[in-house]
């Protein structure tokens, strides 16, 4: 077997084993992942070189995606006020990362990776102290596939 099969089987069972909080760690920095791509492909001069723009776009897609799989998981019953609060955040999100994919704007990419990294370290602290709790205060709202 493969080094790239090996890690993409490790993958495969890291999220089909995850707890749901851990699920959603996993989307944001999958999330915080490509808007770092993205914000790397910038030259000094602030442009992007027209061969990076095609990867800059799909950077941006993936991460819009991302968000967009993190706003249909909310529970907004249950969530009350915070899924309210991320729900905005999200749409919010998503908005800028058009924006900043159509003018090539630096700095929405820089402000939507630096609240989306926030947030994955609060979703890391949070899924790490219900780690242990039981099984049935965990709801599974989350899909990832698609």
């Amino acid at each position: 077997m493969g080094y790239n099969q090996a890690y993409n089987a490790y993958k495969s069972t890291n999220i089909r084993t995850a707890s749901q909080g851990h699920l959603v760690v996993l989307l944001y920095e999958g999330a915080v992942r490509q808007l770092s791509i993205a914000s790397d492909l910038f030259s000094a001069d602030g442009k992007i070189k027209p061969p990076n723009i095609e990867k800059y776009n799909n950077c941006l897609q993936k991460a819009q995606a991302i968000i967009t799989e993190l706003q249909v998981s909310l529970d907004m019953e249950k969530g009350g006020e915070i899924a309210k609060n991320l729900m905005s955040l999200y749409i919010y999100f998503n908005n800028e990362l058009m924006a900043a994919n159509i003018g090539h704007d630096k700095q929405k990419v820089d402000f939507v990776l630096n609240m989306m990294s926030q947030l994955t370290d609060s979703w890391r602290q949070a899924a790490n102290s219900t780690a242990n709790a039981p099984a049935t205060n965990m709801t599974s709202t989350l899909n990832i596939e698609g």
